[in-house]
């Protein structure tokens, strides 16, 4: 039963069957710790009473670095889990790719 709710409900992911490598954990954990810097920033601009076109640039620069991060998971994402769920004869991953890319937008 369970593993029929998994198929219904698209990629059975909640866990990485294959886990990410140490090198890559740590690119995407420096990835992410540089947009968290970022996102300070604009509050230390915030605490600062910045010129709101200063803020507004930084706003843009960090929402790009985060779209471009959830990109790279996405191919990540499509490269192992969906297809090692395609290769199960999962092909319901397609329509969760289709809800993700549309999140992400």
């Amino acid at each position: 039963m369970e593993e029929q709710k998994e198929i219904a409900t698209g990629c059975c992911c909640h866990q990485k069957a294959t886990p990410r490598e140490e090198q890559e954990l740590k690119q995407l954990k420096n990835r992410l710790n540089r947009i968290i810097g970022q996102l300070n920033g604009i509050g230390r601009m915030l605490d600062e009473n910045r010129y709101c076109g200063e803020i507004l640039t930084q706003l843009a620069a960090a929402e790009s670095a985060l779209q471009s991060f959830g990109y790279v998971i996405l191919q990540e994402h499509m490269e192992t889990c969906m297809v090692e769920q395609i290769n199960k004869g999962n092909t319901e991953v397609i329509e969760e790719a289709v809800e993700l890319i549309k999140k992400l937008k």
